[in-house]
């Protein structure tokens, strides 16, 4: 029985989102300013900041829809109105908490391998530099509520939906660079199309708060090693075409 040939995904050729620039081959947001406030990131105090954190956390361990003010106020020995005074509600807090969470990824992940040249350990460095920021420290909290967006107004989600969709972007484009470096050309000549490849390396990522336990028998090091073999193990194989078979 002949296997149809799979129709290839083509290969952006704007990457660019109309709020994004180029700064150093990494594709980001120009200077994003929270809608509710007018304040760049850059301004963030150390209170808000712990006020983000515990919001984080509390919204990890009850849901946002299970956390209150009162819940945040109470968790950092605050009355309701000094909250208030920080933040004007909950959405704000949900919307900061998501935007310093992609600066956070932002600074200790593509700020941090741009400078390497070549393509391959560029993209190990991402590798292990994102499971890093997800199994490590205090900020753990705000990586993982990142998948909180569709509690979002519509603006504001619509903010940090660009912000994630531009690292897709950007590691769909260093895979299929790299995958050019060995030889395959085009997506279609690929098993694994560098959209999919994203894709997956993200999944196996962001999914990991599920299952990893600092304490269990599979350690950071061995996390990093083994997706890294398993996104290059896939990637440098050739589509194959299943001929029929003859009858007999």
């Amino acid at each position: 029985m002949a296997v149809a040939r799979p129709v290839p995904l083509q290969r952006p050729t704007t990457p660019l989102l109309p709020a994004l620039s180029s700064r150093s081959g990494v594709f980001l947001p120009t200077g994003p300013v929270n809608i509710y406030t007018g304040m760049t990131r850059g301004t963030l105090s150390d209170s808000r900041r712990e006020i983000l954190r515990t919001a984080a956390r509390l919204f990890q361990e009850r849901g946002y829809d299970g956390a209150s003010m009162q819940d945040i106020a109470s968790a950092l020995d605050l009355s309701k109105a000094a909250l208030y005074h920080h933040f004007e509600s909950k959405d704000e807090i949900l919307f900061e908490i998501m935007s310093y969470g992609m600066d956070i990824f932002e600074e200790r992940v593509l700020h941090a391998v741009r400078g390497i040249e070549d393509p391959e350990q560029r993209l190990r460095a991402c590798i292990e530099r994102h499971v890093q920021l997800v199994l490590r420290g205090r900020d753990r909290e705000i990586t993982v509520i990142l998948h909180e967006n569709r509690a979002l107004p519509a603006e504001s989600g619509r903010q940090i939906n660009a912000r994630k969709k531009a690292y897709i972007v950007y590691l769909e484009n260093l895979i299929a660079e790299v995958q050019e470096r060995h030889g395959i050309q085009h997506p279609a000549s690929a098993a694994v199309h560098p959209r999919i490849a994203a894709f997956a390396l993200l999944g196996m990522i962001n999914w990991m708060y599920q299952w990893y336990r600092p304490e269990g028998a599979i350690g950071e090091e061995a996390v990093i090693q083994q997706y890294t073999a398993l996104l290059f193990g896939g990637l440098f194989a050739r589509a194959t075409v299943h001929e029929p078979q003859s009858r007999r």
